[in-house]
């Protein structure tokens, strides 16, 4: 979603540039390719620090922007701080975590919340909410409530969109069938993605329904994955899985799949199944952070934990048939075109700094 914002606003009102507190990462080239400045701290992933504060506050002084939005927690604060001891008084955080549960972070992240939700009174003019779900959770740990607003994540409708010469090739790429009903999951391997929820639901589902394969995607979801793939060779589906590890052609591969699957324990407003969506694929999302406001009656809504009801849940989509899927896809990217295009929540990032220049 930071591409997407950096890469889509208007270039003739906004100029963009990107920090990053440790590394260039995953999206450091990709942005400059796009003609957006990047510059990379190199702090390491320790960064509450002394030293953060000292380097970010020198480039802020240096570079005298208008607005410092800062993105994730340890950003907020670390970036917050160095902008007001830089002079900015423009500081917009960013939040697009939902579960502040004891047992959902490492104890420095914790930390860092709590002093966060301390300071909010001071810092940031506004704080940018993903979900009204992670909205609601922050205000309960003491954020400020006066200063929230809720934007969603946005979806390029233009690069996500059904594609059938597409869906046919990469089928063929992928040794997939053209006739087989493909079920598809896309998250990197983490206890919050819950892959074992989405194994046992596929494994119930498999008995039933000998047609259907298996796509994984995501940051060490391969068969080289030790403990992702004895889990799928214990519920013997091994070998009616593919596990792609993660992907820089995510929009092709949607088009290849008839159901995606968000089996997460927790979200804030997950990307992938508005991507899905938006590609005309209708998903079975489970109950948390703002899916439900994403899918909607779109698609399929079953609680967090219970590979029953996920199964169900995809069976439901399953035995719909061909004509019953189209009609959940097409209503699913109708959705995503009505309420959440990239062009309309750009716009309303746009707004709100625009409306922060004349208050």
């Amino acid at each position: 979603m930071l591409f997407n914002l950096t890469t889509q606003m208007d270039r003739q009102r906004f100029a963009n540039s990107v920090v990053s507190l440790t590394s260039m990462g995953d999206l450091g080239n990709p942005l400059q390719r796009e003609g957006i400045p990047v510059q990379a701290l190199g702090l390491g992933r320790n960064i509450n620090s002394l030293g953060a504060l000292w380097h970010l506050r020198r480039m802020l002084h240096v570079e005298k922007p208008d607005i410092v939005q800062t993105w994730m927690y340890h950003a907020d604060l670390v970036g917050g701080l160095a902008a007001q001891a830089a002079g900015i008084r423009r500081v917009f955080w960013g939040v697009h975590h939902c579960d502040v549960s004891r047992g959902s972070m490492k104890w420095p992240t914790r930390v860092t919340v709590q002093v966060c939700a301390e300071v909010s009174r001071y810092i940031p003019r506004k704080i940018v909410f993903c979900s009204e779900a992670s909205r609601v959770a922050h205000t309960r740990i003491g954020y400020t409530a006066a200063k929230m607003t809720f934007i969603p994540n946005g979806f390029d409708t233009s690069r996500f969109r059904p594609d059938e010469a597409t869906r046919q090739l990469v089928r063929s790429e992928l040794g997939v069938s053209p006739n087989a009903l493909v079920v598809g999951m896309l998250g990197r391997h983490h206890p919050h993605k819950d892959h074992a929820n989405f194994i046992s639901a596929a494994a119930t589902l498999a008995q039933s329904h000998p047609e259907i394969q298996f796509v994984l995607c995501g940051r060490d979801v391969t068969s080289q994955n030790e403990e992702l793939w004895s889990r799928i060779k214990a519920a013997g589906l091994a070998g009616r899985t593919l596990a792609l590890g993660a992907r820089e052609d995510i929009p092709r591969i949607l088009t290849a799949l008839d159901i995606l699957v968000s089996s997460s324990q927790t979200e804030a407003f997950p990307l992938a199944v508005g991507e899905a969506m938006a590609t005309g694929v209708p998903c079975v999302v489970t109950d948390v952070g703002d899916s439900r406001l994403l899918v909607g009656d779109t698609g399929i809504v079953v609680p967090p934990g219970d590979p029953s009801a996920l199964a169900n849940g995809i069976t439901s989509l399953v035995e719909a048939g061909d004509a019953g899927r189209r009609s959940f896809g097409s209503s699913a990217r109708a959705r995503i075109q009505g309420f959440f295009s990239l062009t309309s929540i750009v716009r309303r990032y746009e707004d709100l700094y625009s409306q922060s220049s004349t208050t």
